[in-house]
């Protein structure tokens, strides 16, 4: 139980003769540790707001998302989803938490009907969190890879290439490409277009080792294992103490990936074949706004880019002030958060724009979307750069940065969860929320393992 303090008050009584006389009474007041954490400062919880939905998902599924459909033409499904979709679901959200400052469980109090759609919200949040993790590990790998004076997927290495591997260093006009420096690819039959660039290579047989199928499982790379702990460890770090320590590490998170995309957007405009790509992004085709799928792929992006409805809003919010303008942030936050997607789309289809020019080839044929784009064009791209390591650092950096600050807030999420449904039992030792916030940054660890198999 928590402690409890007197607090003298003077009361001014009036008795029956219209006298007023001032009486003192003791009255019990909760100590400070039962009332609800807030944030530091308003800007605090917008910056972590921003931080959860601006992720991984600006930067290699908006700007794919675009081209497919569209080009410009999808901006206008896509902003028409955000008005009359994103907006409202985001300020509902934002109310309902900071109004009640419960969890997305206890929440559901107002109707316990809706209770198992908090325990869904939950769920979906630990699961996202998981996968998150392990896609942030890829990016932390990369990141180590690049330090080096080149970057070790620019050219086939036999130790993890095929015969099939390109790199723009093998003949092609010759019955042995490799100019008989590899043996074991004297003898072998190229299939005409089946060559594969050493950055999907690299991806495929060194950083993921993968095997045949599901059923040959085998053990976890230790070095994405590794990757993989430290997420959690980090994450872990940054929540040790909950929104207080949380606000203060956006700062950082929410706010440099920007000058991060800015320091890309401005290398990859000096590129050759940058307008191209560009060209290619931006140009409208308005005949695939008939179609009911570009439709749904801009809802779609819409509640995945602004997470709603998997409890990270209600969460955050229910640490806010009750009189905070919710209003405002439901209004600012999410515009900024579709202004971050397609100014990425300029960063991405520069770049890939450079790629066509280098290849002879067009835009079309080397986007890609999802990991694709980020663990294979991006680092055949980056590779054919001058100083090409810096570049990767700086790109790896900014993918982990995007990545941490969902994950961070995704994961307070859970833990936000399940403290308000067993509040009084943790709020009897100050220890107890502590050990509770590294065993679940440790289980998620745990159940993320089997994604860093072969």
């Amino acid at each position: 139980m928590a402690e409890k303090s007197e607090k003298r008050v003077t009361l001014s009584v009036e008795n029956e003769n219209g006298e007023v006389k001032e009486k003192e009474h003791l009255v019990e007041e909760a100590d400070n540790t039962d009332k609800r954490a807030n944030w530091g400062s308003q800007l605090e919880f917008i910056l972590t707001c921003v931080g959860f939905a601006v992720g991984l998902g600006n930067v290699w599924r908006f700007p794919y998302l675009c081209f497919r459909n569209g080009g410009g033409a999808f901006l206008i499904p896509y902003f028409i989803c955000l008005v009359i979709i994103g907006i409202p679901l985001f300020y509902l959200e934002l109310c309902l938490g900071q109004f009640c400052s419960l969890g997305p469980i206890k929440v559901w109090r107002i109707n316990p009907w809706f209770k198992g759609l908090g325990i869904t919200m939950l769920a979906i949040s630990s699961l996202v969190s998981i996968y998150y993790a392990v896609i942030i590990a890829y990016c932390t790998y990369y990141f180590f890879a690049s330090m080096q004076p080149e970057v070790p997927w620019k050219y086939c290495d036999e130790a993890w290439s095929t015969c099939n591997c390109r790199d723009g260093t093998q003949n092609d006009s010759l019955q042995d490409p490799w100019n008989g420096t590899r043996l074991e690819c004297f003898n072998f039959t190229y299939e005409e277009n089946a060559t594969v660039a050493a950055s999907d290579e690299y991806f495929s047989n060194k950083v993921l080792q993968l095997t045949n199928g599901i059923d040959d499982m085998q053990k976890p790379k230790w070095d994405l294992s590794l990757c993989n702990l430290f997420v959690w460890l980090l994450t872990f770090l940054v929540l040790s103490k909950g929104i207080k320590s949380l606000g203060k590490v956006v700062y950082f998170t929410a706010i440099f990936p920007y000058f991060l995309l800015t320091a890309l957007l401005i290398r990859g405009c000096t590129l050759e074949g940058h307008m191209e790509g560009i060209k290619f992004y931006l140009t409208p085709d308005f005949e695939k706004l008939k179609k009911a799928e570009v439709w749904s792929d801009a809802a779609v992006q819409i509640f995945y880019s602004l997470g709603t409805c998997v409890g990270g809003l209600i969460a955050m919010s229910s640490y806010n002030e009750f009189r905070n303008n919710c209003l405002r942030d439901a209004l600012m936050i999410p515009l900024i958060n579709c202004l971050t997607s397609f100014y990425a789309g300029f960063v991405t289809f520069s770049i890939l724009g450079f790629m066509a020019h280098k290849k002879n080839t067009t835009v079309e044929k080397v986007a890609a979307g999802g990991p694709g784009l980020a663990f294979i064009v991006y680092p055949e791209a980056l590779a054919q750069m001058p100083v090409s390591p810096v570049w990767a650092v700086l790109f790896f950096l900014m993918m982990m940065i995007l990545g941490f600050s969902s994950i961070f807030s995704m994961t307070e999420t859970v833990i936000t969860g399940i403290y308000d449904q067993f509040e009084d039992f943790m709020k009897k030792d100050k220890r107890r929320l502590y050990f509770f916030r590294l065993f679940v940054c440790f289980f998620f660890f745990v159940l993320g393992l089997p994604m860093v198999t072969k």
